[in-house]
């Protein structure tokens, strides 16, 4: 739906919106928004609202703190889950300077960036179909989350088994209100854990819609007196969450991935931007796998990806290549998580493919054994590298990837580097209850 100005004017004065929220993300993949009322609407859509970005973890310091949000009138949504009467709307918004121009710490300016250098390379679009999982846990009696679930349910189970089943319900038709198409909808492995897929989208539509969808599934499980975490790893010794990311590219309407006459119906392109993928997949784990709880998913044992392989059909692989061809041929990354920055992930993910593509890069050979049940000597003649273990070590490998810090920029980069070795520090330096249960007593 394209909207014009006068279009968000008239909707907001005729469908009784009283509020309007400016959202924007964070460098560090937070939701956050400015909210005014209907009358303030003239002012929004004119780009004339300013917030305090000094505020904003990883934005600007205090003496340069004005900055202004510039929605994108296509965003105009309103919220299903907030009352009839009085209702609530939400613009996205880009993040300018006081001079009008683009703020280079927005998230969502550094995806327009790499999706600018793919059309100078002729690629008039970068689509993407995320797989998101999340997990609904019961609160206590203060409402705090627990992790208890009171679901004994499996991979596409269902009620009576899947408690979650209802709210998973009433979450498909809000977004669907939202305009999302929904195309499935099931239970995961784990008790408690969710996954909900909607229809693949360009990359900046994509990663808008991934914010969406995790406000949508918050609000929605408290309401009904759940807690949805999209956190990689909650519960020791049970699968953890991923965001498994399917990208395709095109030129000139024809997806580039696909050749009829190929090797396993893939083209040159294709292998090119498997192989950019590998080169820097552990430059932008930082990114993809941003927090300290989400190497402790990414293990053998739990069917998260943990080797640098690519494979047609193998599920042990980082790299899949779905079965489709033609025009819905992709790349299935395997290795993200639903807590990272969409906009920041998907940036780097297409440099990287890019990157390959433009140095003719060649990926190593596909494997189509099970990866995890290798050993390490096997892993090693097969020339199978591993992702980081850890954050500190995949903060390390971004400092040490130019093309990733150069896809972020110097302020996105210094910053989020920065909040990730603070946060490591931290994490460092904590006593855990796993020390305290095994040192108390013996020492």
């Amino acid at each position: 739906m394209s909207y014009t100005k006068e279009d968000i004017i008239r909707m907001v004065k005729e469908g009784d919106v009283e509020f309007i929220r400016l959202q924007f993300t964070d460098i560090f993949g937070q939701l956050k928004n400015v909210a005014i009322t209907a009358s303030q609407i003239e002012k929004a859509v004119n780009n004339q609202i300013m917030f305090d970005g000094s505020s904003i973890e990883g934005f600007v310091r205090i003496d340069e703190s004005d900055q202004y949000l510039c929605p994108d009138l296509d965003s105009f949504a309103i919220f299903p889950w907030r009352p009839s009467h009085g209702k609530v709307a939400r613009l996205i918004c880009d993040v300018h300077n006081p001079d009008g121009s683009p703020f280079v710490g927005d998230p969502r300016g550094v995806l327009k960036r790499a999706l600018k250098k793919a059309a100078d390379l002729g690629y008039d679009a970068f689509n993407v179909g995320p797989e998101a999982e999340f997990f609904l846990f019961q609160t206590d009696d203060e409402g705090k989350p627990t992790t208890k679930t009171n679901d004994e349910a499996g991979y596409f189970d269902l009620g009576p088994l899947d408690h979650g089943e209802s709210t998973r319900r009433e979450i498909c038709m809000a977004l669907e209100q939202m305009g999302f198409e929904i195309e499935a909808s099931h239970h995961e492995v784990a008790e408690g854990q969710h996954e909900i897929d909607f229809k693949y989208a360009g990359a900046l539509h994509t990663a808008d819609n991934i914010m969406t969808f995790k406000l949508a599934v918050k609000t929605l499980a408290q309401k009904n007196g759940l807690h949805a975490t999209f956190m990689p790893k909650p519960i020791f010794g049970i699968n953890g969450s991923g965001m498994h990311t399917n990208m395709s590219l095109f030129q000139n309407g024809k997806n580039v991935f696909y050749d009829p006459d190929g090797e396993k119906g893939l083209s040159r392109e294709a292998y090119a931007f498997i192989a950019g993928i590998l080169h820097h997949v552990r430059g932008f784990a930082a990114v993809t796998n941003p927090l300290v709880n989400s190497y402790k998913r990414l293990v053998p044992g739990y069917e998260a990806p943990c080797y640098l392989a690519w494979s047609a059909s193998n599920r042990s692989a980082l790299i899949r290549i779905p079965a489709a061809r033609g025009q819905a041929t992709r790349v299935e990354l395997r290795s993200p998580d639903p807590a990272c920055n969409p906009y920041l992930a998907f940036a780097v993910c297409l440099a990287a493919g890019l990157d390959g593509i433009e140095k003719g890069m060649t990926p190593p050979a596909e494997v189509t054994e099970n990866i995890f049940a290798m050993d390490q000597a096997a892993r090693e003649a097969n020339g199978i590298a591993s992702l980081p273990g850890s954050l500190e070590e995949a903060v390390a490998a971004l400092e040490a990837d130019p093309l990733v810090l150069d896809t972020l920029g110097e302020h996105v980069a210094a910053n989020f580097i920065a909040g990730k070795k603070k946060e490591w520090d931290e994490y460092r330096t904590r006593v855990s209850s796993w020390e305290r249960e095994k040192y108390i007593i013996n020492y």
